[in-house]
Formats: structure tokens, C-alpha cells, sequence
């Protein structure tokens, strides 16, 4: 019984990421909301992205176990943002082409999450040369994407 709870537990958990977006999308009262939604969720994805930068380029030292809480929180807030960008809710330097082209950009979202999946798995290991390839790898996954959905 107990190892029946135990594993229920742990697959509750396990789901819990995967109804974020779902719920996320019932909250956006107003097409705005969905904006602040998305652009916060990106904030602190990239705040977070940006503090490992100058640790892969050796200009700060390696610290591991920062690296991979800030690795943590870049997965994790990577996971948010996509539903804040469903129809009707263009603007908020977004491209019409995150909605006229919602193929690709999916495309490059799941790329994202695949190269974020590497990542972690990078800081997991300690390996600081790892970390950078992966690191880098990422980096032109987001650039990829704001290149071609995103105003500046």
C-alpha cells in the first residue's frame, strides 16, 4: 500500500508540469494578460539563461551547483510561455508569424525543449565542458527563434 501511494505520488508529480500550459490558458481573461503572461515567463527564463553566459565564456568561475539551479529554472519557466500565445493574442513584439506560421514555431519550441533537455542533462554531469556545448547549443535555439518571431 505504501509503495502504491509512494508511486502515485511521484507520477502525480511528474504530471504536474504537463497541465501548467493548460491551466496557464484558462487564466487569460484579456488577450493583454496572455502578453504579460508570456513575456514574464521569457524574463526569467532569460534572466537565468543570461547568468550561465559568462560562466561557459570563463569570464566567472564554475560554480556547479548554481549553474544547475539556474539550468532548473531555465527548464522549468521553459515550459510556460507557449500557451500565452494562442489566437487572438498577438502584440507584445511577437511576430505575426507565431500565428501565420504556428507550425514552425512550434517546431522551434520543441527544438528549444530538446536542446534545454541536453542542458540539464549537461549540468547534471559537473562537467563545465559539457555544459558549455549544450549551453551553446541552446543559445542558438532561442536565437533562431527571436530572429524569426520576434520584433526588437
Amino acid at each position: 500500500m505504501k509503495r502504491l501511494l509512494r508511486v502515485l505520488s511521484v507520477a502525480c508529480i511528474a504530471a504536474a508540469p504537463m497541465l501548467l500550459p493548460a491551466t496557464a490558458a484558462a487564466q487569460f481573461a484579456k488577450p493583454e494578460d496572455a502578453v504579460k503572461y508570456r513575456q514574464s515567463a521569457l524574463t526569467v527564463m532569460s534572466n537565468h539563461f543570461g547568468r550561465i553566459a559568462p560562466v561557459v565564456r570563463g569570464q566567472q568561475p564554475y560554480d556547479p551547483a548554481q549553474v544547475k539551479a539556474d539550468v532548473a529554472i531555465v527548464a522549468m519557466m521553459s515550459k510556460l510561455p507557449w500557451s500565452a500565445f494562442g489566437p487572438g493574442t498577438e502584440g507584445g513584439g511577437a511576430k505575426p508569424a507565431v500565428w501565420s506560421d504556428n507550425a514552425r514555431f512550434k517546431q522551434g519550441q520543441e527544438r528549444l525543449h530538446g536542446d534545454i533537455d541536453k542542458l540539464v542533462a549537461a549540468a547534471d554531469t559537473g562537467d563545465l565542458a559539457q555544459v558549455r556545448t549544450a549551453y551553446g547549443a541552446a543559445a542558438a535555439s532561442c536565437k533562431a527563434c527571436h530572429d524569426n518571431f520576434r520584433n526588437r
